[in-house]
Parts: C-alpha cells; sequence; structure tokens
C-alpha cells in the first residue's frame, strides 16, 4: 500500500476511535421536559424578592433548606442586610414625597434634598444589586413567561412574576423539579390577573357561556358572549409559539431527540367565587378543563397539578369554600385516578407575615416590607409562601410521573 494511502487510512481510522470515545463519554441528549404553569393574579405571582430570605430565619429546617432551591451555594442573606436595603428607600421615598407635597421649600433647601435623593439612590440600587447576586439563577430550567404584563424568558431565577422584582409558584417549583428530575427542563407560564374559569379560561367542551341579565341587556353582549374564554385561547397559542420554537426557548434542547409534555399545573379561583353560577359550576368546568387541555395539546395523560384555592387560610374557612372544594372534587374524579393531583395551599399560608398584617402594617411598615409585599389575597406577597407552595407542586408533579 502506497505510504500517503496507508497514512490516510491510518488517519481516519483515528478519527473513528476518537469519536467513538467522545460518544462514550458524552451522556446521551435527554428529552426537554416541558411544564405548563397557567392561571390568575396568584400565578401571576406578586411576591417582592426582599421577602423571600425570611426562607433563612424560619425555625423550620425543612423550611430552611428551601433556601438552597432559590440561593447559590453558600449565600445567604441577612435580616439585617434586608433591613438596611429597605431603610434606604424608605428615607429615599419620605423625601420625594415631602418634595413632592411641597413639604421643602427653599432653593438650598430643595436642592440638598435632591442631591439626598440621588445619593440614597445610589445607595440603595448598590444594596438592590448584591442582594439579587445571591439568588439562584438555573443553568438546566428555563421559562418562557406571561405574568400579566411582564413577558420574559431565560434562565429561572427571580423576576417572572408580576414584575421583575417579584415571582409567582414557578420559582419554587422549577428549582425544586430540577432535583427530582434528571433532564432539561422549559417552563411556560401564561397567567393573567382577575380571570375565572366559567368566562375567561372557559375550556371548549363546557358548553356556551351563558350570559346573566345584565349582560343579556348590555349593548357589548356580542362582544361579551365572544370573549368566552378568551385567555384559553391565548394561553394554548402561547404553548403552541412556543412548542414552535423550542431552541430559542432552551438552549439544551435537542430536535434529534425531541420533548415531552410532562405536566400541567393549574393555580386560579379567586374570581369564581362571587357568583352562583360560577361557583357551582366549577368542579364540572375544570375536569372539562383538563380533558381539554389534553385533547388540546394531544397529551391524554398529561399530569395534571391543581393548586387549591387557600386564601381563607384556616382549615374551615378552606373547607367551607365551594370553589376549594369543586377543585378537589374534580382532582378526584375517578378518571383522573393516578394522574391529576390536588395540593392544598393553605397548609404553607405565611402566617408569621399574617401576624405583622394584622397588627397593622402600615404602622409597622419596615417589618413589613421584609415580610410581606401584597394582601391576604395574594398571600400576603410572601416569599416564603410562595417558595414553599412552588416546591409543594413540583413533589406532587415528580410524584404523578414516577407512577405513569
Amino acid at each position: 500500500m502506497p505510504r500517503l494511502v496507508q497514512l490516510i487510512a491510518c488517519l481516519l481510522l483515528f478519527a473513528a476511535v476518537e469519536a467513538a470515545s467522545t460518544a462514550a463519554r458524552e451522556p446521551a441528549a435527554k428529552k426537554l421536559q416541558i411544564f405548563i404553569l397557567a392561571g390568575q393574579s396568584n400565578m401571576v405571582g406578586h411576591s417582592n424578592y426582599i421577602t423571600i430570605p425570611r426562607l433563612f430565619a424560619d425555625e423550620r429546617p425543612e423550611v430552611q433548606a428551601l433556601a438552597g432551591l432559590v440561593f447559590k451555594e453558600g449565600q445567604t442573606v441577612t435580616r439585617a442586610a434586608v433591613d438596611e436595603q429597605i431603610a434606604t428607600r424608605i428615607a429615599r421615598d419620605k423625601i420625594s414625597n415631602d418634595l413632592r407635597q411641597k413639604k421643602i421649600e427653599g432653593e438650598e433647601a430643595i436642592a440638598a434634598a435632591q442631591a439626598e435623593i440621588e445619593k440614597l439612590n445610589d445607595l440603595y440600587e448598590t444594596q438592590t444589586a448584591k442582594i439579587k447576586d445571591t439568588f439562584a439563577v438555573s443553568d438546566r430550567v428555563f421559562i418562557s413567561s406571561i405574568a400579566d404584563g411582564n413577558r420574559r424568558s431565560g434562565p429561572l431565577t427571580i423576576g417572572f412574576g408580576g414584575s421583575a422584582d417579584k415571582i409567582g409558584p414557578e420559582l419554587g417549583f422549577g428549582m425544586s423539579l430540577a432535583r427530582q428530575i434528571d433532564a432539561p427542563i422549559l417552563i411556560i407560564k401564561t397567567a393573567w390577573g382577575g380571570k375565572s374559569l366559567h368566562y375567561n379560561f372557559r375550556p371548549p367542551s363546557a358548553g356556551p357561556y351563558q350570559l346573566n341579565e345584565k349582560e343579556q341587556a348590555s349593548e357589548n353582549a356580542a362582544n361579551i358572549q365572544a370573549d368566552a374564554g378568551l385567555n384559553y385561547r391565548l394561553m394554548l397559542e402561547q404553548i403552541n409559539a412556543v412548542l414552535g420554537d423550542l431552541k430559542q426557548h432552551h438552549p439544551d434542547f435537542d430536535p434529534q431527540v425531541g420533548y415531552d409534555l410532562a405536566g400541567f399545573v393549574w393555580f386560579q379561583g379567586f374570581n369564581d367565587q362571587f357568583s352562583d353560577a360560577f361557583r357551582d359550576n366549577y368542579k364540572d368546568n375544570l375536569i372539562a378543563f383538563v380533558q381539554d387541555i389534553r385533547k388540546d395539546t394531544k397529551t391524554p395523560n398529561m399530569p395534571f397539578v391543581i393548586g387549591v384555592l387557600g386564601t381563607g387560610i384556616t382549615e374551615e374557612a378552606v373547607g367551607a369554600n365551594a370553589v376549594s372544594l369543586g377543585q378537589r372534587a374534580a382532582a378526584a374524579t375517578p378518571e383522573f385516578a393516578g394522574n391529576v393531583a390536588a395540593v392544598e395551599s393553605y397548609k404553607v399560608y405565611d402566617l408569621s407575615a399574617l401576624e405583622v398584617f394584622n397588627k397593622g402594617w402600615q404602622n409597622h411598615f419596615a417589618e413589613w416590607c421584609a415580610v410581606g409585599s401584597d394582601r391576604p389575597y395574594h398571600y400576603l406577597g410572601s416569599g416564603k409562601f410562595f417558595v414553599r407552595f412552588g416546591d409543594a407542586l413540583a413533589t406532587a408533579m415528580a410524584e404523578l410521573i414516577a407512577r405513569q
């Protein structure tokens, strides 16, 4: 064999051996696991990030351990750091309010106040950046999110709630699920505040929406009828848009390996409490919703987790709420056995934050800002609640997946 031919043969053999060796070293790509999160304002999320460090201070080890989900390894945010940041914000805002209300007069005094505001704002931004830098940023869980007007995509971290400073259940859910599922994960979140299941998210198989007397008499009756189920349709539209461009939404997606629509989480119910028709039909509407989602996504047995409305706070109040009862009953439907689960949100309601709220949050504003950022119907905007509840949803989802 001529020397050149021998050389080429050796090179080809070396390349083949190296390729085989590389393939043996690199693990096979895994299917992208896609989870859909949907609902109204409590799925949107109204918890300010500054309330999340309370996980560190909780006396229960299992709650403290959840800090390891959402903060970088070895990072701790102390209550002192939180209080300092809040104090800076309060001082800055007070001077700004005094200027607006013309409580500060005189050219020199106004100039001095403006200079102090600038100084405090710089300090606040530094403190904020330092705290935000402690939060984990997942390299395996990505999210494409519609949370009212906050529409973002990227690696999972804080800021996918109602604003870039807020979270909903997605943070605890995604970070917890990453510990329980060994695969790349993509969350598709679609949530809009103030929406009902009976009207806004009305599933197709629930049948036409029946207008009440006031709606029938309205000049916009035709539009009201046409908009029934609009958020259901918008949700599907967003899901399909993301599925049509998965590489854009998760860098580890391999088209040759594919993806699974691995689960759906529903957290909603508040707006269905205030009408007999909405309350009384919740169970049937939710059963239809699960069935229609599975049909429209072509995933007949997709695991489905229902977050049970728990804004009543106590076991007794939640147990008397027709919507909560409807959610539990839908999850217990025999045809859903083994692939639908209900998770109680009242069990992780932040009662310590509620104490501050009830003693008059306006009169204890600095203390309140460290523990809560919204009203009781938004679970007080407690970061501790939303991380804990997200973890509970993820655990329920992982259990359903394990049964398949």
